[in-house]
C-alpha cells in the first residue's frame, strides 16, 4: 500500500475524524422502460399519474417517453436511499395500468426507429428545449440507442474532509480548487479501475435481436431472436457497433478541472461537418439544437462525471467552473434484472470503498498511452471479462485479469475496513467478501447468472426479461405505501403539474431566443 494511502488512512483513523464518513452522500438515478403485458415497449404517453416529468424531482422520463427515470434524494445512508428508490417503484406501479417496468438495461424487442416516442415536455421554452435536444440524439445517434437503461451512482465525501486533508498535506490550494482536484484524481483512478465494476456489476451479457437493426456486429447467436457474447459481462458498455465520430476526436482530459470544462466547452462550441449539413432546421422546424459536437455538454458519453448542483437556469459547465466539484456521477453500472430496484445494498456498500479507495489513493496524471491502456482494459471485461485466463494490461504488462481483481480487492479491504468503523458495523467487509467470491468463482457474477437463469428456463433474452419484469411487479404490488407516504406521492405528482403549468403561462420571450441566449451562455464563458 502507498505511503499517502496510509497516512490518509491513520488521519481519518483517529477518534476525532472517524465519524466524519457517516456522512458521505449517496443517491441514486434508475432508469427503466414502460412495457406492455406482452413485453413490448409501451407507446402510451408518460402517465400523468405519475406528475409531470419535467417538474417532479424524483420521477421524471429520459431520452423516451417510455423512458422512466427514477431520482432518490442525496442520504447519508444508502439503506434510507435504498429505501427511497423502491417507495418510487411503488407509487408508479399504483398509477401504471397493465404496463410493466423492464427489468434489464437492454431494452426490449422495440417497434421501428420512428415509432420510438421522444420524451415531450410541454410547450415552455426549457420543455422545447429538452425535447429539440433529444430530436438531435434522434438525428445523431438514432433512437434505439437511446433506450439502453441504466444505474447512475452518485457519491460525495464529506465536506469537512478536504480541508482535512489539505492541511495534513500542506497543499497550497485553496479549499475548493483541493476538493475538485481530489475529485478529479478520484476519477483518473476510476478509469484506471472501472473494469473490475463492470466484472463484478455486469449484467447485460445478451440483448434482443433486433436491437442491433440489422447493422453488423461481433455478437453470436444464442437463439432466433437473442444475441450474445459467451464470456460478455455488459454488452450496454461495449461499442456494439455504434461509434459517435462526432465524439471519437472528445476525450476530456481529467488531469484538471480546467482542461475538463475547456474541451467540454469547446465541443459545444465546435461546428461538426455532418451536423451542419443538416442544419438545425427542416421544414421550418428545429431538428437538433445546433450543429456542434456537442449540442449540450451532458451528450458527452462518460463511465463517471465530475458534478456540482446546478442553479435554476444555469449550464452544468457553469456550475462546475464558479463553484468547483461537489460529487461524482458513475454512469456504467448496469441494472441487475435479479433485484427489485436493479441495485441493493452490498453492491452500494462495495461502491462505497471502492470509491473511497479511488479518492485516497495515489492518482498521477494520466499519460495519454495509460488512457488508452484504460479503455481497452474496460472494453476487454466488458466483451469476455468471465473468460478464463482473460489477460489485461497493467504498466505496458499483461497481467490476468483474476490476479490482478483480487489484488485490487485486497487494497480495497482497508477502506472498507475504515468504513466499519466509522459505521460501527462488518457491512462493508461482507461486501468485499461478496465480490471476493465473484473472482475466484465466475459463475455468482450477474452476467453469468443472466445466460444460467435464461438455459435453465429455455428463454429468449426478451423472455427471461419479462419473467423477471412480472416477479418484480408483484414484488412492488404486494406491499402498498403507507397511506401517508401515497398521499406525498400523489400531492408531488399535483404539484409538479401544476408548476409546469405556471411556467408555460407566465413564460415571456419565444423558443427561438430562448435557445439563442442559451447556446451564448456557454460561448460567453472564457477561461
Amino acid at each position: 500500500m502507498s505511503e499517502l494511502l496510509n497516512r490518509r488512512l491513520r488521519l481519518l483513523g483517529e477518534r476525532a475524524n472517524l465519524t466524519l464518513l457517516e456522512h458521505c452522500l449517496h443517491g441514486i438515478e434508475r432508469e427503466c422502460l414502460r412495457v406492455t403485458a406482452q413485453g413490448r415497449l409501451a407507446q402510451t404517453p408518460h402517465p400523468e399519474a405519475l406528475g409531470a416529468a419535467l417538474t417532479h424531482e424524483q420521477i421524471t422520463t429520459d431520452y423516451s417517453e417510455s423512458l422512466l427515470e427514477f431520482i432518490t434524494p442525496a442520504l447519508e445512508d444508502p439503506t434510507q436511499t435504498l429505501q427511497s428508490l423502491e417507495k418510487i417503484h411503488r407509487f408508479a406501479y399504483t398509477k401504471l395500468g397493465n404496463e410493466f417496468l423492464w427489468s434489464p438495461s437492454m431494452p426490449c424487442p422495440l417497434p421501428a426507429e420512428e415509432d420510438i416516442p421522444i420524451a415531450y415536455y410541454g410547450t415552455s421554452n426549457i420543455g422545447q428545449l429538452k425535447y429539440v435536444y433529444r430530436q438531435g440524439l434522434a438525428l445523431r445517434y438514432g433512437r434505439t440507442m437511446q433506450c439502453i437503461a441504466g444505474i447512475h451512482y452518485n457519491f460525495s465525501l464529506p465536506e469537512q474532509l478536504w480541508p482535512l486533508l489539505r492541511e495534513a498535506e500542506g497543499a497550497v490550494q485553496t479549499d475548493r480548487d483541493y476538493q475538485s482536484s481530489a475529485y478529479i484524481g478520484l476519477i483518473r483512478n476510476f478509469r484506471r479501475y472501472s473494469w473490475l465494476l463492470m466484472y463484478l456489476f455486469g449484467a447485460s451479457p445478451a440483448l434482443d435481436a433486433g436491437f442491433l437493426r440489422g447493422r453488423s456486429h461481433q455478437l453470436e447467436q444464442l437463439d432466433a431472436d437473442t444475441l450474445y457474447l459467451p464470456y460478455a459481462t455488459s454488452l450496454r458498455m461495449s461499442d456494439l457497433g455504434y461509434q459517435s465520430n462526432a465524439q471519437a476526436g472528445l476525450t476530456p482530459c481529467y488531469n484538471d478541472l480546467p482542461s475538463y470544462t475547456d474541451s467540454l466547452r469547446k465541443a459545444v462550441a465546435t461546428p461538426y461537418a455532418p451536423y451542419v449539413q443538416i442544419g438545425t432546421h427542416k421544414d421550418g422546424e428545429w431538428v437538433q439544437l445546433n450543429t456542434n459536437i456537442l449540442q449540450i455538454e451532458n451528450e458527452y458519453y462518460s463511465n463517471i462525471r465530475p458534478k456540482r448542483v446546478t442553479y435554476t437556469g444555469e449550464r452544468p459547465i457553469q456550475a462546475l467552473m464558479a463553484r468547483g466539484v461537489q460529487y461524482v456521477e458513475v454512469r456504467c453500472l448496469d441494472i441487475n434484472p435479479f433485484l427489485p430496484t436493479g441495485i441493493d445494498l452490498p453492491e452500494a456498500r462495495f461502491m462505497d470503498a471502492f470509491l473511497l479507495y479511488c479518492a485516497l489513493h495515489d492518482s498521477p496524471l494520466l499519460e495519454t498511452a495509460e488512457c488508452g491502456g484504460a479503455t481497452n482494459n474496460f472494453l476487454s471485461v466488458v466483451k469476455e471479462g468471465r473468460k478464463p485466463g482473460l489477460q489485461l494490461q497493467r504498466d505496458g504488462q499483461p497481467v490476468e485479469l483474476k490476479q490482478w481483481a483480487s489484488e485490487l480487492l485486497d487494497q480495497i479491504a482497508p477502506l472498507a475496513s475504515l468504513l466499519d468503523q466509522s459505521h460501527g458495523s462488518d457491512e462493508h467487509a461482507k461486501a468485499l467478501a461478496a465480490q471476493r467470491a465473484k473472482v475466484s468463482d465466475p459463475s455468482l457474477t450477474p452476467s453469468a447468472q443472466v445466460l444460467a437463469s435464461m438455459a435453465e428456463h429455455k428463454e429468449s433474452f426478451a423472455q427471461f426479461s419479462l419473467r423477471q419484469s412480472q416477479a418484480h411487479a408483484e414484488f412492488f404490488r404486494s406491499q402498498a405505501l403507507s397511506t401517508e407516504e401515497q398521499a406525498k406521492f400523489e400531492e408531488m405528482a399535483r404539484r409538479s403539474i401544476a408548476e409546469q403549468a405556471e411556467l408555460e403561462q407566465t413564460e415571456v420571450g419565444d423558443f427561438d431566443t430562448f435557445v439563442g441566449s442559451y447556446q451564448a451562455s456557454i460561448l460567453a464563458i472564457s477561461n
